[in-house]
C-alpha cells in the first residue's frame, strides 16, 4: 500500500480505537466498514485486521482500566464462562441457521436497546439496592474510585441469571455471525445486571480481548491477517485506545452512555443492512 493510504487507515483506526475503548466494544465493528467501504479492502482481510484491532484495543486499555480499578475481573471471568459456551454453540449452529435472518433480528434488538439507552441518558448511577445473596456468595460486588464524582462508588451485580443468559446469547450471536459482541456485553451488564456504565464498558473491553485472542490463531491459519493492513490498523487502534483509557476515568457515567449510544445505533443499522443484503 502507498504511504498516503497507510496514513489514512492509521487515522481512521485511531478514531475507532478511541471510541472502542470508551464504549467497551473494541474497534472491530467500526474498522471493518471503514476498510471495506472507504478503502476497498476485501472483507476477509478486513475481518482479520478487525480481530487484531480488538486485541490492540483491549490490550491498550485493559492495563489502565485494571490499574484504575474500573474493570471487575471477577465479573468478567464469571461471565466469560457463558460467553465462550455460547460461542461454541453458535459455531455449531452456523451451518443450519440462516445468517441473514439473524442479522435482521440482531439489528432490531440493538436499535431497540439504543432507544432504551436514550431514555436513560440522564442516569448517572443505577439505583442503590442491597446486594443479593447470590451476588455476595459469588463475590460479584465491588467499588471503583470515580474521579469525576470525587468518591468511591460501590455497586453489586443484579439479576445475575438474566445477565448470564444474555451473555450466553451474546456468545451464540458471535459464533453464528462471526462478529464481535462487545455491544451486547455492555448492554447485558448495564441494562440487566445494573452495573455502572463505566464498569460495564471497561469490563466488556477486557472480555472482548480474551475472546479475540482465542480466535486470532484461526484467522492467522486461514491467511486472513495481512500484515500490510493489520499493522497500521493495530497501531492506530492502540494509540486511540490508550487515549480513550486516559479520558474515560474523568468522564461521568452519563457522558460514557452518550458516547456509547451513537456507536450502538451505527452497529444496529450496519447489522440490519447486512441482513437485507445491502451491508458488507
Amino acid at each position: 500500500m502507498s504511504p498516503g493510504l497507510d496514513a489514512a487507515i492509521l487515522m481512521v483506526s485511531v478514531a475507532a480505537g478511541f471510541l472502542g475503548a470508551l464504549g467497551g466494544i473494541g474497534g472491530g465493528m467500526l474498522v471493518v466498514p471503514a476498510l471495506t467501504i472507504v478503502f476497498g479492502v476485501p472483507l476477509h482481510l478486513a475481518i482479520g485486521a478487525s480481530i487484531v484491532s480488538v486485541i490492540a484495543t483491549s490490550s491498550g486499555a485493559a492495563a489502565s482500566y485494571v490499574r484504575d480499578r474500573l474493570t471487575n475481573l471477577r465479573i468478567a471471568m464469571f461471565l466469560e464462562l457463558a460467553t465462550t459456551s455460547g460461542a461454541v454453540a453458535g459455531a455449531l449452529l452456523a451451518a443450519v441457521v440462516a445468517p441473514s435472518a439473524l442479522f435482521v433480528l440482531l439489528g432490531l434488538v440493538l436499535l431497540g436497546s439504543a432507544a432504551q439507552q436514550f431514555l436513560r441518558l440522564g442516569e448517572e448511577l443505577p439505583p442503590a439496592v442491597e446486594p443479593s445473596p447470590l451476588a455476595v456468595r459469588l463475590e460479584l460486588v465491588g467499588s471503583y474510585p470515580d474521579a469525576r464524582m470525587g468518591r468511591e462508588v460501590a455497586y453489586s451485580a443484579q439479576r445475575i441469571p438474566l445477565g448470564l443468559g444474555l451473555m450466553a446469547g451474546a456468545g451464540v450471536v458471535s459464533g453464528l455471525l462471526g462478529i464481535g459482541s462487545g455491544a451486547l456485553k455492555v448492554l447485558a451488564m448495564d441494562g440487566a445486571m445494573r452495573l455502572p456504565m463505566k464498569v460495564s464498558s471497561t469490563t466488556s473491553n477486557f472480555m472482548i480481548g480474551v475472546t479475540a485472542a482465542a480466535s486470532a490463531g484461526v484467522y492467522l491459519g486461514r491467511g486472513q491477517i495481512d500484515p500490510t493492513i493489520a499493522t497500521p490498523v493495530a497501531l492506530g487502534v492502540l494509540v486511540g485506545a490508550l487515549a480513550g483509557a486516559r479520558l474515560l476515568p474523568h468522564l461521568s457515567n452519563r457522558q460514557v452512555r452518550r458516547a456509547f449510544l451513537p456507536i450502538l445505533v451505527l452497529i444496529g443499522l450496519e447489522t440490519l443492512a447486512r441482513g437485507f443484503g445491502v451491508g458488507l
